[in-house]
């Protein structure tokens, strides 16, 4: 069976320890929310689906010239698996031939196309149900799931993340080395530090059309 590949984008947060939208942070010439689908795109990831809820007037605009589909959720303030149900829902009602999701988000700067194929790569070479990346030690995201896990997914609630069905079911959970995943943007010092190595050529993604 050929497998296609969906994609969530998480981008609902308000960025509560910032007090603005970091994803519409701009780092090499480009938003974080626009780096993140730009690399969906390129890795022709479809459906591209953007979940919003905080800023979402804002940060809309920012990728109105991307064939993508948005999603605002509404409850975003009740946390993580909300946006996930909520992208999910729409997922799997409007594409039901999707046979696999990626769950990312927006603040993790060094997500390439690239990453993005590696994991379809170890999904179809390992045959394990869910791939997740790892850094400092743990499992995160950007993390894929097969089809089979998408009641899992839709029966989240309120700050529950993926990793919870991650540990639920370790014994089909492959691993992907992403050790630049461990930087994520949450203050204004981490933005600080990411400007301050924005010199490392060797994590810069393939935005050609930003």
């Amino acid at each position: 069976m050929r497998q296609q590949t969906g994609i969530i984008i998480l981008a609902a947060g308000t960025s509560a320890r910032m007090g603005k939208p970091k994803q519409l942070l701009r780092y090499q010439g480009c938003s974080l929310i626009r780096r993140i689908t730009q690399a969906a795109i390129n890795g022709q990831l479809h459906p591209v689906l953007v979940v919003l809820g905080a800023w979402h007037e804002l940060i809309a605009p920012e990728i109105k010239d991307f064939e993508v589909s948005t999603v605002v959720n509404d409850e975003w303030q009740k946390g993580m698996g909300g946006s996930i149900k909520s992208g999910l829902k729409v997922l799997m009602d409007e594409w039901p031939e999707v046979t696999q999701v990626i769950l990312a988000v927006a603040d993790q700067p060094y997500v390439t196309t690239e990453l993005f194929g590696t994991m379809i790569l170890q999904r179809q070479l390992s045959g394990k149900g869910m791939i997740a990346c790892t850094y400092s030690g743990v499992a995160g995201t950007p993390v894929l799931f097969d089809r089979k896990y998408f009641p899992a997914l839709l029966n989240l609630a309120g700050e529950e993340g993926a990793k919870k069905i991650l540990h639920q079911h370790a014994a089909d959970v492959a691993l992907v080395p992403f050790e630049a995943g461990a930087i994520d943007i949450d203050t204004d010092a981490d933005y600080d530090q990411l400007i301050s190595n924005s010199t490392n050529q060797g994590f810069k993604i393939d935005n050609d059309n930003s």
